[in-house]
């Protein structure tokens, strides 16, 4: 029987959406044999393996207008614009734990993705092989770490950023590992197609220690489209179920309005609850 996977792209606060898609098919149990997570989509969906509906809206609604999770404060006092100890180990170890009996029970495989800064390219990181929880909790945040609102993140030997630099969408991956039937879920909306950001000047300064980092962001866009394209054939050719907005979430990447993070998590069930049937015959369940 051909191994079911999830593939998680990342967004920052357009995690939101992903995070109402998950709760979801955790609702309605739907499962997978394997997931990958990049960026937002390793650090909110390790709630799928830990089985905590509900959590990642929960602790984004309480803390993300809270200057200890995410503020300019913390990224002139620490070099991160989310606080890497208020974000990644109190709030999971004290104010929402996280569960980790079940995360390490739960058979489905995991995988998170962050970036290598001294080659720019991906790592690949299977969940529960860290020596301790402290080093799992750092393994999400260097997958979720921005270039030039996060300092590189020192775990199991390697120094490491946000993994959609080297590998936003990473379906060729999950299919190379052995995983045939794949669901997708994006944060853009079909037909988004990504350009180098704005401040890309700028940025590049700020990155100028890195070579191998500056080098892959200024390839990301045609790696990022061409895997669009990938997944666009992979769906039409019945490999791929795709989960997309129906339009721009239009939220900010470090939102904090409560409102807008609810409405987004709610455009997430919302498009989940639509295609459950679809998402089902895909998976086969009945």
């Amino acid at each position: 029987m051909a191994k079911t996977g999830l593939i998680l792209e990342g967004g920052a606060m357009r995690g939101m959406f992903t995070a109402g898609i998950l709760d979801v098919m955790m609702e309605n149990n739907i499962s997978f044999d394997g997931m990958v997570g990049v960026s937002a989509g390793a650090a909110f969906g390790c709630n799928m393996k830990s089985h905590q509906i509900g959590r990642t809206i929960r602790y984004n609604l309480k803390y993300a207008g809270d200057k200890r999770y995410c503020s300019l404060e913390s990224l002139i006092r620490t070099g991160d614009l989310y606080n890497a100890e208020f974000c990644y180990h109190t709030i999971p170890e004290t104010l929402d734990p996280f569960d980790w009996d079940t995360y390490l029970k739960n058979p489905m495989e995991f995988y998170i993705v962050a970036t290598d800064v001294k080659t720019g390219k991906p790592v690949y990181h299977r969940a529960g092989t860290s020596k301790t929880r402290h080093d799992e909790l750092e393994w999400f945040r260097a997958s979720a770490s921005m270039p030039t609102v996060a300092r590189p993140v020192l775990v199991d030997g390697y120094e490491l950023l946000d993994g959609g630099i080297s590998n936003s969408i990473p379906l060729q991956f999950f299919e190379h590992i052995g995983y045939e039937h794949n669901v997708v879920v994006l944060t853009q909306p079909d037909g988004f197609r990504k350009k180098l950001p704005k401040a890309w000047a700028l940025m590049k300064q700020a990155l100028r220690k890195y070579p191998a980092i500056i080098k892959a962001m200024e390839e990301r866009p045609a790696m990022y489209n061409e895997q669009l394209d990938y997944i666009h054939e992979a769906e039409h050719a019945g490999r791929a179920f795709v989960i997309r907005p129906e339009k721009s979430l239009g939220i900010s990447r470090t939102e904090k309005n409560p409102e807008e993070l609810k409405r987004v998590y709610e455009e997430g069930r919302s498009v989940m609850l639509k295609r459950l049937p679809e998402l089902r015959e895909f998976l086969s369940i009945r």
